[in-house]
């Protein structure tokens, strides 16, 4: 008969950034107890990298006997960590790997664990994450909540349909990247104006934190926007250069490419 007592509730399979944040976020939410979770992962500097970051969590080699697991893997290795995951008593599993369709995982964990699917993006390190989640065939409204909890350690969680996942990719997935590069460019444009990188950096970093900040408390941008903007003044002359370049444009063909390389991916 297995021994109840050396299964953990609990186990990240791959350490690496996802894998770390979802650890560090678990634990101060306190969803589950150090001594319920593990952390699985097969490069030793990392693993010894793993052992400073969390003493009090046990950081594994091999797949440890489990009754859950979150596959924090590159795509090409989630098939094998989820059959793992099985072979070690996960009931069921939750993958954080773009483009791995829910069919694949539950073809690779097979009969009898239930798989729910989930697109994270990179501010999930700061804890800040935006994440959507689909279920399996035979995930329960009990294995879904279970996800939920743990992904709302690192952020917020909506439940959609697979099919939306590909969408919610190109947005969320891909998302911060557009941001970055906008900060980028607003760098960059300041230092043509005459501003110092190391200002122009300074202030673009506090521009996009208050302004996100302003968005999360009004909600509607178009309001804000509209705030901002008074008639023939600095912002209205900024605003007509972008409508003029076509900046809407741009950024629905950025969704929309992100979009179909991701469905491509599956």
């Amino acid at each position: 008969m297995d021994d109840d007592s050396t299964r953990v509730e609990l186990a990240i399979i791959g350490g690496g950034n996802m894998g770390a944040a979802l650890l560090g976020g678990l634990l101060d939410s306190r969803a589950f107890e150090a001594s319920a979770l593990a952390v699985v992962e097969v490069v030793e500097a990392r693993r010894e990298q793993l052992m400073s970051l969390f003493p009090a969590i046990a950081v594994e080699a091999t797949v440890p006997r489990c009754a859950g697991a979150v596959l924090a893997v590159k795509p090409g290795d989630i098939a094998d960590a989820a059959a793992a995951a099985a072979a070690a008593g996960a009931t069921r599993v939750l993958s954080i790997a773009a483009g791995v369709r829910l069919a694949t995982i539950e073809a690779a964990a097979g009969t009898g664990v239930a798989v729910v699917r989930a697109m994270p993006n990179t501010p999930a390190l700061v804890r800040l994450g935006a994440c959507a989640i689909a279920a399996g065939s035979t995930a329960s409204p009990d294995d879904v909540a279970w996800a939920r909890t743990v992904l709302e350690a690192v952020g917020t969680v909506d439940e959609i349909h697979e099919a939306e996942l590909d969408a919610f990719t190109g947005v969320a997935g891909s998302g911060p990247a557009y941001v970055f590069l906008v900060a980028e460019a607003l760098v960059d444009a300041a230092v043509e104006q005459g501003l110092h990188r190391a200002m122009a950096e300074r202030v673009v970093r506090q521009l996009l934190l208050g302004s996100a900040t302003l968005l999360d408390r009004e909600s509607d941008p178009v309001r804000l926007r509209e705030m901002v903007t008074s008639p023939n003044g600095t912002t209205a002359a900024g605003l007509a250069a972008l409508d003029e370049h076509d900046l809407r444009g741009a950024i629905a063909a950025a969704v929309s490419a992100a979009t179909q390389r991701s469905r491509e991916l599956g």
